[in-house]
C-alpha cells in the first residue's frame, strides 16, 4: 500500500506542476514554436499512458533509491538527472527525426525536464519519509 499511495502522491504533483507549465505558463510558446506539428488537442489516452509510465520511472530509479540512502538532496540530484536524460532522448531524437525542430524548444525543455522531475522526485522522497512514519 506505500508504494501505491506514493505512486498518487507523485503522479498529483506531476500533473500539477506540468499542467501548469504546459496549459498556462508555456502554451502559447509550444503553440508559436510547434504549430506546424501539433494537434488541434493532445490525444489523451497516450499523454495519460505516457504520465503513468513516466512517474513509474521516477519512483523506481528516483524515489526508492533516494528513500533507501534516506537523502531528499538524492532525490533532488537524481531528479534532475533523469529528468535531463529522459527530456535529452526526446528532444534530440526529435532533432534528429523531425525536419525543422526547434532547437529553442530543446533547450526550454532540457530545462523543463530537470526542474519538473527534481520537483516531483523531491516531494516523492517527502511523502515517502511521511507515508512511512
Amino acid at each position: 500500500m506505500f508504494y501505491v499511495k506514493l505512486y498518487f502522491s507523485m503522479l498529483v504533483c506531476f500533473l500539477a506542476v506540468d499542467l501548469l507549465w504546459l496549459g498556462v505558463i508555456a502554451r502559447g510558446f509550444y503553440q508559436k514554436q510547434l504549430e506546424f506539428l501539433l494537434r488541434p488537442t493532445p490525444n489523451w489516452p497516450v499523454a495519460i499512458l505516457f504520465y503513468l509510465i513516466y512517474i513509474t520511472g521516477i519512483l523506481v530509479f528516483v524515489v526508492s533509491p533516494a528513500l533507501q540512502s534516506e537523502s531528499w538532496r538524492k532525490a533532488l540530484l537524481l531528479g534532475a538527472f533523469f529528468g535531463f536524460v529522459t527530456y535529452a532522448t526526446y528532444d534530440l531524437t526529435n532533432h534528429a527525426t523531425v525536419k525543422n525542430w526547434p532547437w529553442l524548444i530543446t533547450v526550454a525543455d532540457l530545462c523543463w525536464g530537470t526542474i519538473l522531475c527534481s520537483t516531483v522526485a523531491t516531494c516523492g522522497y517527502f511523502a515517502g519519509r511521511w507515508f512511512s512514519s
